[in-house]
């Protein structure tokens, strides 16, 4: 897997395979919307376990039953195939807690 930062081609396809997610060269970022703090929090606890094993965490926020996410690779300055991927399984543990 590549782990270098993706170029701008690259950051093209993105946006077209996480049409969910604000794209740029720096990050990717999405909020996800919740019916319930649980099931908010739920979601969170769900990736985070993911996340540990990926060593990859992502930075958000939670209020209720909203959830923002940015994903970024700090050590390469931007965009990664690490944060596609965290973005990719982050939505489908999301399509599952709704």
């Amino acid at each position: 897997m590549q782990r270098g930062r993706l170029d701008s081609v690259q950051i093209e396809e993105l946006k077209l395979m996480l049409p969910s997610w604000q794209v740029s060269k720096n990050e990717l970022s999405r909020t996800y919307q919740f019916s319930t703090f649980l099931e908010a929090f739920g979601f969170m606890t769900k990736c985070a376990l993911i996340a540990e094993r990926m060593n990859h965490h992502p930075e958000w926020t939670n209020v209720y039953g909203e959830v923002k996410v940015c994903l970024t690779t700090h050590d390469k300055g931007g965009v990664t195939e690490l944060d596609r991927e965290m973005a990719q399984k982050m939505d489908v543990l999301a399509d599952g807690s709704h």
